[in-house]
């Protein structure tokens, strides 16, 4: 697979082609066309030519840098890794199934370093396994600590994140990437990369899904840890009829009500969204279990299997396992990624940057964003 590089770029400004225009007619002698009267004219050729020539190019150096410009959470549009392409392996060999990938991602990615992430995407030396014949367990299992999955482009699913209030871990309440509430740099396809250089996904796979095929449709674009496939958005409006209407799934989870303790027991503010534990799961609310999942026939899968889905609203990339995790997708010691290689890089800036603090002197949320209490009121 390779990764396609200035595609879907916009047409030049058109004052780019008049600037090259007036620069190429500079250089050619005047001629009077009919018979009427004309000024004087003057040949431009020599120095006043190159001088012409050098301001055309300097248009087209603006011009240039201004396309170039990223948009919102550093996306910038038509740029790919140029120092790699993408490489994924995906094969079955006895009863599992074998994802080796470089995590360089087949599709167009956002700028990085970014003002919300510090670090440069890197190949990454990835071997994952995930059983084919995956069982549902009793009990779920939390997915947190470690990639949830990978998706078919080698790329991880890990909606998991390092930010926690006060940069306490023991407090309990951790940033959610996808909240708003913070800027973590992600680009259009919800990703951003490690202080190892591993580019992943927090959310929706934009740019892997328009690869695929249609959206509308059920779109296989990954598998668990545990081996289970997941999907994205879609699924038939009756589990188990393949000839039912495709919709689009919606999570079981909602805001807590009432507001978050306050002091030195939690951030206050009411529940937003800000923090994992700003939201609950209520059974039947959705069309989807604890883990973003359900049993039903899929295109890949028509006698039916347990299916994740990767959703717009919380948890969008799922929290909990309903199987068992192979143990390829543990992590490899602290901000090291899973499987093996990378490279080191940087931590994200300190909560708050310089000179940003919250309530009582202590340290607010990244992105210099001002505490959920002071906020909320």
């Amino acid at each position: 697979m390779t990764a396609h590089v200035g595609k879907n770029l916009p047409d030049p400004p058109r004052f780019i082609a008049v600037a090259m225009m007036t620069a190429t007619h500079a250089s050619i002698k005047s001629r009077p066309v009919d018979r009427q009267p004309h000024p004087p004219t003057k040949e431009i050729t020599g120095m006043s030519s190159l001088r012409y020539a050098l301001a055309a190019c300097s248009l087209l150096l603006v011009a240039t840098s201004v396309l170039a410009h990223p948009g919102p959470g550093g996306h910038q549009h038509g740029q790919a890794h140029r120092d790699q392409d993408n490489e994924v392996s995906i094969v079955t060999r006895g009863n599992y199934r074998y994802i080796t990938a470089n995590g360089i991602p087949d599709h167009q990615h956002g700028r990085f370093p970014n003002r919300g992430n510090p670090n440069r995407i890197a190949p990454q030396r990835y071997t994952f396994r995930v059983p084919l014949q995956p069982r549902m367990n009793e009990e779920f299992r939390s997915a947190m600590g470690q990639p949830f999955g990978v998706a078919l482009n080698g790329v991880p699913f890990d909606p998991g994140t390092a930010e926690f209030w006060n940069r306490d871990r023991r407090s309990g309440w951790n940033y959610e990437a996808l909240s708003g509430k913070i800027n973590l740099g992600l680009d259009a396809s919800n990703a951003h990369v490690q202080p190892t250089g591993a580019y992943h996904y927090h959310g929706m796979p934009t740019g892997l899904i328009a690869k695929l095929g249609d959206e509308k449709k059920m779109v296989l674009v990954g598998y668990a840890a545990d081996g289970f496939p997941i999907y994205a958005l879609h699924g038939h409006a009756e589990p188990n009829d393949a000839e039912s209407d495709v919709v689009r799934l919606r999570s079981s989870y909602r805001l807590k009500k009432g507001s978050r303790p306050g002091g030195r027991g939690g951030p206050g503010g009411r529940y937003d969204g800000t923090f994992v534990q700003d939201w609950e799961f209520v059974p039947g609310a959705g069309d989807l279990d604890e883990a973003n999942g359900r049993v039903g026939v899929t295109p890949e899968y028509p006698e039916g299997t347990y299916y994740y889905v990767v959703t717009n609203e919380f948890p969008f990339i799922p929290r909990l396992y309903r199987g068992t995790p192979d143990e390829s997708f543990a992590r490899r010691g602290p901000g090291r990624g899973p499987g093996s290689g990378g490279r080191r890089g940087r931590r994200p800036p300190p909560f708050g940057g310089p000179g940003v603090q919250g309530r009582g002197g202590r340290p607010g949320p990244p992105g210099g964003f001002p505490p959920p209490s002071e906020r909320d009121r």
